[in-house]
């Protein structure tokens, strides 16, 4: 096992008026963000998805196990079976799998089992939670899997977004097809599908606000 090896901390201490500007710069950008159902085929850089993937890389995570793997997907037959399969199980969740509360909570989104995203924008990139490490035939422990990837899953999308693209977190349920078709290892647990490009010329989004912040903030 490795010891604890320091090193100097790099640290840029900014002024607070670049401080305050950095900070509302960024967050009337991310406010412009939106979840994109409909793709344009357009092409989009490989290395733009490739820097998103290294920003989500340097997040934090529970005892530094990075437990995670981005698969980026542009093969169109792959992305075909990847969305045959996801429509399958999400016809089955929309015709009776589903409750009726469910139902209602998605009504206001506008979506449906029909997935062209999939199919339509140049990249799809799922996303696994490696939920324990491979040792030989054995396991290795990891700690807080989950909220790991969930914070790298932030980075990601921000880093897309920043990168002047479009993305939309599709949570197809269940996700284990994701796995097979990708062949992914059995510590791999899929996490989320993103599909990644441009807005199609047409694309709508529905009119729904983010929560005020006196709703979501606790000052103490």
């Amino acid at each position: 096992m490795d010891g604890y090896r320091p090193i100097p901390l790099e640290f840029e201490r900014l002024s607070p008026e670049v401080q305050l500007r950095r900070s509302t710069e960024f967050l009337e950008w991310m406010q412009r963000r939106r979840s994109v159902r409909r793709f344009s085929t357009e092409p989009v850089a490989w290395e733009l998805v490739e820097n998103a993937i290294r920003v989500a890389g340097t997040a934090p995570s529970g005892a530094n196990q990075q437990p995670w793997t981005f698969v980026a997907v542009s093969d169109q037959a792959v992305k075909q079976e990847l969305r045959d399969a996801a429509e399958a199980e999400e016809w089955a969740a929309y015709h009776g799998r589903m409750p009726e509360e469910w139902h209602r909570a998605i009504e206001p989104i506008g979506t449906d089992w029909v997935k062209p995203h999939i199919t339509d924008a140049p990249y799809v990139i799922v996303v696994f939670e490696q939920a324990y490490g491979l040792e030989g035939d054995g396991r290795r422990k990891h700690y807080y899997a989950k909220e790991s990837v969930g914070i790298a899953t932030g980075f990601l999308l921000a880093a897309l977004h920043e990168a002047g693209l479009a993305t939309l977190c599709h949570t197809p349920s269940p996700m284990g097809f994701l796995a097979r078709i990708l062949n992914r290892p059995r510590n791999e647990r899929a996490f989320l599908l993103i599909p990644v490009g441009y807005p199609a010329e047409d694309a709508e989004v529905p009119e729904i606000p983010d929560k005020d912040l006196a709703e979501i903030l606790v000052r103490v």
